[in-house]
């Protein structure tokens, strides 16, 4: 060992075999690095790594259900503050309803000198009440009342993919473009690669999210540095050997902060422009870069590794063409062209139309420092948003219309044509009527259609929750493994401003409207994300079987097997889509009725345990005709 790391090694042996706390000579990066790092330890006893924080009182002026928002009114006969949100969720039935209300003069809260967007109040995330925790309390049941919503009037239930051609965009790309992630480069590209492999032989959540007896907070600290160091270390040895080999040599991860946040920022960047990538390696990148947020880890560092996501808004606004979104010729520019059910001809003229004002938009904005290819990529980028949008949110407007297309709201005409559902029969954990259980699926696909058209804004949220330096995560064993439980005020915020504008839509709701995050069903807001973006693997796939069936019954030998054993192709389509109506959402799917059941999660889990019954339907061979491969392949 050379002379001038022997302090540094004494040092540590000595406070392992003393008592006194460890001093800066001993807890330093270069004693962390070194092969005497277990013997790095404090005085102080073992700290579990699933204990609770205590609760810390509601700061005046906010909301006291979720804690991050000014309230607005007070009930009188709760004697508590809430915003409107809040208020509508937790007074929406039970004796609940008739409790009167006062507003709040509005003035903003002090919050000790910090804005109220901040998500200090995140820390006991793990404790914050969802809307629906106690309504059982107050007499009613979740899953059989009708709940009219007395809000203001519902907006239009339908989402234009963009403004259409002519008309005035106002600031409707300005609002989706702050969200909308920057398309990589090919220089990127290169980048990203190192990251993906880097991660793929990466062991760090292995050897980091474990619960050993006796292990401290300063171990698990030591254990975070010197992996998360080898992994920058091999990163940057790969994309440049002298470096790695300086850096290896002075340990001075500090020089090369920036190329670490690139590296890792374009990584967060691809995987929200494409959820089907890195469906391995993403939630490892975030577990690494949530410890990276850790303040002691970041201190032994001195940078963090973490940036801003750059948008398309970011990169406009910092060269002064945000007026770029607010074009009408951008409609143009970034619509999607998709030849169904069009000619050759019709296709073309639109491909050569949106090329030009592809160039006339790059050549007019083009600026210092903002050149014509980086402005046709911000054009790309939005396109890929739209195409996001046609593959995720619309199967949820197809499944809404072929609802209204093939079953009655109110009455069934027969009882193929019922919905209704009972307790015990067929799996099902719920019992509705035909009309209830239609506006129940209706209500659900609206939800879900809500969810998946505010997506990138939700997972802008739900990185800034977990990357918080002041929202703490705990390891614990959910039922599912070790996981990171960690609460998500942020995202649980947006999530509940979803709901209620879903509640507005339909009018009425029924069953529960909670929320879960941050607890054993939804530990943190990774595992939300990861949760909805797979909704179109579910919808998908049956829109496309759906779809299909016509052009399979014109041939004979199939439409006479079709008219044997279903009736014809409508009884067949009607039957596919009544049972996923029916038992995909019934409440099944989960070892007790919290989990599952009418909540805004188990709505979900009762549609995957459809999915995972469907090789036992007998028109599973139909499905099979279409092409299908799973839920989980290519369509």
């Amino acid at each position: 060992m050379s002379n001038d790391a022997q302090p540094g090694q004494a040092n540590a042996e000595a406070n392992a075999n003393g008592n006194a706390a460890p001093t800066l000579a001993t807890f330093t990066l270069e004693n962390i690095l070194s092969e005497h790092h277990d013997k790095i330890e404090t005085s102080s006893r073992a700290e579990g790594w699933d204990e609770e924080t205590a609760d810390k009182p509601v700061l005046e002026g906010y909301c006291v259900e979720c804690e991050d928002q000014p309230a607005d009114l007070v009930c009188e006969t709760c004697a508590d503050h809430f915003c409107e949100v809040c208020f509508a969720a937790q007074h929406r039935k039970g004796s609940r309803k008739s409790h009167t209300t006062r507003p709040i003069s509005k003035t903003a809260p002090a919050k000790n000198g910090v804005n109220s967007n901040t998500d200090e109040q995140g820390e006991d995330g793990d404790k914050m009440k969802v809307d629906g925790d106690d309504e059982d309390a107050e007499g009613s049941d979740a899953d059989e009342d009708w709940e009219p919503v007395q809000v203001v009037p519902a907006p239009s239930s339908g989402h234009k993919l963009q403004p259409d051609v002519g008309d005035s965009v106002g600031e409707w790309f300005v609002d989706r473009a702050k969200y909308i992630p920057l398309r990589l480069t090919i220089g990127e590209r290169k980048y990203l690669r190192l990251l993906e492999a880097t991660l793929t032989v990466s062991e760090y959540t292995d050897k980091i999210d474990i619960i050993g007896f006796g292990l401290s907070k300063t171990k698990r600290i030591v254990h975070q540095i010197r992996e998360l160091c080898a992994i920058m270390s091999g990163l940057l040895l790969s994309a440049d050997y002298k470096l790695g080999q300086e850096l290896f040599t002075d340990r001075d991860f500090e020089t090369n902060a920036d190329f670490y946040q690139k590296v890792f920022e374009l990584g967060r960047r691809h995987k929200i422009m494409n959820p089907d990538k890195m469906r391995t390696t993403y939630g490892k990148l975030i577990y690494i870069l949530q410890d990276s947020q850790n303040p002691e880890v970041k201190d032994m560092l001195n940078f963090s590794c973490v940036r801003p996501i750059k948008t398309v808004y970011s990169v406009l606004e910092e060269h002064d063409a945000v007026d770029l979104l607010r074009d009408d010729l951008i409609t143009v520019a970034t619509k999607e062209i998709y030849s169904e059910g069009r000619t050759r001809r019709e296709v073309q003229k639109d491909i050569r139309s949106k090329e030009r004002a592809i160039e006339q938009l790059s050549s007019r904005f083009e600026r210092k420092g903002l050149s014509q290819e980086q402005v046709r990529q911000c054009l790309y980028s939005i396109g890929d948003n739209h195409a996001f949008l046609r593959a995720n949110r619309d199967p949820c407007d197809r499944m809404i219309t072929y609802l209204k297309e093939f079953f009655h709201p109110t009455q069934a005409q027969d009882s193929n044509s019922s919905l209704a559902i009972r307790s015990g029969r067929g799996g099902a954990r719920l019992s509705h009527d035909h009309s209830k259980q239609y506006a129940y699926v209706l209500q659900s696909l609206t939800l879900w259609r809500e969810i998946l058209h505010d997506m990138f804004r939700l997972w802008s949220l739900a990185e800034q929750d977990l990357l918080s330096e002041n929202v703490p995560y705990r390891l614990r064993d959910t039922g599912q493994g070790l996981n990171r439980v960690q609460g998500a005020p942020k995202t649980s915020r947006m999530m509940h401003s979803i709901l209620n504008k879903a509640q507005r839509s339909v009018g009425t709701w029924i069953g529960s409207s909670v929320i879960h995050m941050g607890d054993h069903n939804v530990p943190n807001a990774l595992l939300f994300i990861d949760k909805y973006t797979q909704i179109y693997r579910i919808l998908l796939p049956i829109c496309n079987t759906i779809s299909q069936i016509p052009t399979l019954a014109q041939k004979p030998g199939i439409r006479k097997y079709i008219d044997e054993e279903y009736g014809s192709p409508e009884k067949l389509t009607k039957e596919i889509l009544g049972d996923f109506f029916r038992h995909g959402f019934d409440g099944s799917g989960a070892d007790n009725f919290f989990d599952a059941g009418s909540c805004i999660d188990g709505r979900l889990t009762s549609a995957w345990n459809w999915c995972s019954s469907l090789e036992k339907k007998r028109y599973f061979h139909i499905f099979l005709l279409t092409g299908f491969v799973g839920f989980d392949g290519e369509w």
